[in-house]
């Protein structure tokens, strides 16, 4: 397993990621928390959110979420964005 995957993280592309190593690991995390989770509207942590599932989702091997642990300067909106889009998109097959 990856954990975490922080995406923004130069060599943690996501789509190199699932290229590279998605047939042998699993991958944790992946929603940004450094400009997404605190800084957006709810609506760009839905938009991340899709994208991590999409890239990292098909075939298997994701458990989505944050890529590090949430912190105090994340509005509860965008907590509850990224919960409600994991639970309606978050769902294999893709």
């Amino acid at each position: 397993m990856i954990d975490p995957v922080q995406g923004v993280c130069r060599g943690m592309e996501l789509g190199p990621l699932k290229r590279d190593f998605g047939s042998r690991l699993t991958f944790h995390g992946g929603v940004d928390t450094q400009f997404v989770l605190p800084f957006q509207a709810p609506a760009e942590v839905r938009a991340e959110t899709r994208r991590v599932i999409r890239a990292l989702g098909p075939g298997g091997g994701l458990i989505v979420g944050p890529s590090h642990f949430i912190q105090a300067d994340v509005p509860p909106e965008n907590v509850i964005a990224l919960c409600e889009t994991v639970k309606d998109e978050g769902k294999y097959p893709w």
